[in-house]
């Protein structure tokens, strides 16, 4: 990426969809494709979007990443603010909670089986 590149965008369109512009080179769109972005061909290149109907809290959590992502990459994006993670319903953790740490107790002797 050169330093003259312009900033990626990620806003919710018009009509409630999730979409990027900006310019996107080859690595971006892999870490957007990642991120679950469709690019859909048009007269003018790519319309790169999210999925419909799945919902704002997917939406914004599937956003919140690729943003994330493309900034840890070194990209320049700006992520509209109804798009962050914390807004609209965001989408929790699935999963067991992992138990805390125990490192009051000494670990079990091998020898003995306690």
């Amino acid at each position: 990426m050169t330093p003259d590149t312009g900033q990626i965008h990620i806003t919710r369109g018009r009509g409630g969809e999730v979409e990027v512009g900006g310019s996107i080179d080859s690595f971006a769109g892999d870490i957007l494709r990642r991120a679950g972005f469709l690019f859909e061909p048009s007269l003018s290149g790519y319309w790169i979007r999210l999925p419909f109907d799945m919902g704002h809290g997917w939406e914004n959590e599937r956003a919140t990443w690729a943003a994330e992502m493309l900034t840890a990459a070194r990209y320049p994006v700006h992520l509209a603010p109804d798009l962050h993670r914390d807004t609209a319903g965001a989408i929790v953790p699935a999963g067991p909670a992992r138990p805390p740490a125990m490192t009051a107790q000494a670990p079990p002797d091998r020898r003995t089986g306690r």
